[in-house]
């Protein structure tokens, strides 16, 4: 028996009409027949806890669902148009109840009118109705849809004890090893835990299991700061290395233009895994998708590791190489990547990649951009490779903790994967990427890097002056407590520039965030639960890199 009692409506919906045509007359054996078999599945259904009102008049059906509170309605569906009327008619009056469309044909006109009017099952009822097994297979039906909630709810502690049992966070029990190799498992672990962060956020009744959740993430960041920190140098001279922002272009880009393709190359700044995964369901039915993962050079910062994917270079080769072009931050805030076309020609020229048409590059900063990117896309013939950087959630992250309505808007990462979604969804940048699908252009799509939710502030302290960045920083004698941040005090090592000048780097690990001595309270405040990137961490180093073919 049911330990709650639904309530159901079930709407037989036999014919009422006095006069009827001969081919209604013809039909009226059947409709007799099958409220014999819908009977038969009511009593059951009675037997197993259920409570039912029996309609068979339209009028009828839809003053109970006014009148009455019911928990579903079964309606029983012969592809008539009154069923079609009915439908509008139900959700007219209630948009979110269950509907399950019991019928004993099936076909494509049933299923059309179900995707139509949101209908939750369709039930294809036995002959006679007499079949046990047909009865708890509908029993089980309803049951999964009316107690989906609950019962995930109830069942989702269990599922994730079992996930993570006997497997320690850096996968597979990997925590404490310092093996360079252990790159895949990192990213196999962090793209687990995302996807628990996805699936816990459709539940509001596992608040303990939410901390559970956040605890193993930490402690999983942690490990894996010492993991980057052992193993990142060796990255950097070894083949056995992860992909890192230097071999996007080459590995994912390069390969689709050598096959003559149309190619449409998208970095989103800023944009993490499970911003990705939220974005992935509004691209699935346009594209086939291929998910990818890569490792941000370190600092994971706009001006290294986007510098990093467009010229296919680490931060110090770039600066020896093109010091023409390698702009260090200045007082006036000019663009330090504000020359990524230049880059990415010159890395494919070293290829021996010369696109024709050019490479076209277009940088989006607002609606205003993604309207005149639109025209562009539609107005050009033929595209060879287009690259395209998307500055919006880049932008949010760093006006976020300025502004207090995007503070209420944005209060945690669960909120920013939604904000991240429903932008998407409404942005002119989704109808660039529906009209690349319409024009059989593939797609390349990926980040420089991610952004972490910042709790816990750190003294950082310099004989001078610093960077800004508040996950990194770059200046002489840094200095800093070892457990939030790494310090690098030979850049050269690490690819990185200014072991000339004596420069030293700074890297946050963790959830830490760096604040001068002096005010300490007074900056704490103000970063505190800030999104920040430059740092060392799982959300700002592994990274999704997606292909997308037209369907």
């Amino acid at each position: 028996m049911q330990e709650k009692r639904w309530r159901l409506l079930w709407i037989d919906n036999q014919r009422s009409d006095v006069k009827q045509s001969d081919a209604q007359l013809k039909n009226q054996h059947r409709e007799e027949q099958n409220n014999i078999v819908s009977k038969s599945y009511i009593r059951f259904l009675e037997y197993r806890g259920y409570d039912i009102s029996l309609t068979n008049a339209i009028a009828e059906g839809i003053a109970l669902l006014q009148d009455e509170e019911y928990h579903a309605v079964l309606l029983n569906y012969d592809g008539a148009t009154r069923e079609e009327n009915l439908l509008s008619y139900i959700r007219d009056v209630d948009a979110h109840i269950p509907i399950i469309l019991v019928t004993h044909e099936g076909g494509q006109e049933v299923l059309q009118q179900a995707s139509l009017y949101d209908v939750d099952s369709v039930f294809i009822a036995t002959a006679d109705g007499q079949d046990e097994t047909s009865s708890q297979q509908l029993e089980t039906s309803l049951a999964f849809i009316l107690d989906k909630q609950t019962g995930r709810e109830a069942y989702t502690p269990q599922a994730y004890a079992q996930k993570f049992k006997g497997a320690q966070l850096s996968g597979g029990g990997t925590r404490g090893r310092d093996s360079v190799d252990d790159w895949q498992t990192w990213i196999d672990t962090y793209v687990r835990l995302v996807e628990w962060d996805l699936r816990l956020d459709t539940l509001h009744n596992v608040d303990e299991l939410k901390s559970i959740h956040e605890i193993e993430k930490r402690e999983a960041n942690a490990a894996f700061a010492d993991y980057v920190q052992a193993n990142y140098h060796t990255w950097l001279a070894s083949e056995a290395s992860p992909t890192l922002s230097v071999d996007v272009v080459y590995k994912y880009v390069i390969p689709e233009v050598q096959a003559g393709k149309q190619v449409l190359f998208v970095v989103m700044d800023c944009m993490r895994l499970d911003h990705w995964l939220k974005i992935e369901p509004l691209l699935y039915p346009l594209f086939h998708i291929t998910t990818d993962y890569y490792y941000s050079i370190l600092p994971t910062a706009t001006r290294y590791a986007r510098n990093a994917i467009f010229s296919g270079l680490f931060p110090l080769e770039f600066a020896e190489r093109h010091p023409d072009l390698y702009a260090e931050p200045d007082t006036t805030h000019t663009s330090i990547n504000r020359y990524e076309k230049d880059l990415m020609r010159l890395q494919l020229e070293r290829h021996g990649i010369l696109p024709k048409p050019p490479l076209h590059y277009f940088k989006i900063f607002d609606t205003r951009g993604e309207i005149q990117y639109l025209h562009w896309l539609n107005v050009t013939d033929r595209i060879s490779l287009t690259a395209l950087v998307v500055d919006f959630l880049d932008m949010l992250t760093h006006t976020r903790h300025e502004i207090d309505l995007l503070q209420q808007l944005v209060p945690d990462e669960a909120a920013f994967r939604t904000l991240a979604q429903a932008w998407f969804q409404h942005s002119h940048l989704y109808r660039v990427f529906r009209i690349a699908a319409e024009r059989g252009m593939t797609v390349v799509l990926t980040s420089d890097h991610g952004s972490l939710l910042c709790q816990n502030a750190a003294k950082v302290s310099s004989q001078a002056e610093l960077t800004t960045g508040l996950r990194f920083k770059e200046g002489k004698n840094i200095s800093c407590s070892p457990e939030a941040g790494w310090v690098i005090k030979e850049p050269g090592a690490y690819r990185l520039p200014g072991e000339e000048a004596q420069r030293s780097y700074v890297l946050a690990k963790e959830d830490y965030y760096f604040v001068y001595e002096r005010q300490f309270n007074v900056y704490k405040e103000i970063f505190q639960g800030s999104f920040q990137h430059g740092g060392v961490s799982l959300e700002e180093m592994i990274l999704p890199c997606v292909v997308l073919e037209p369907r």
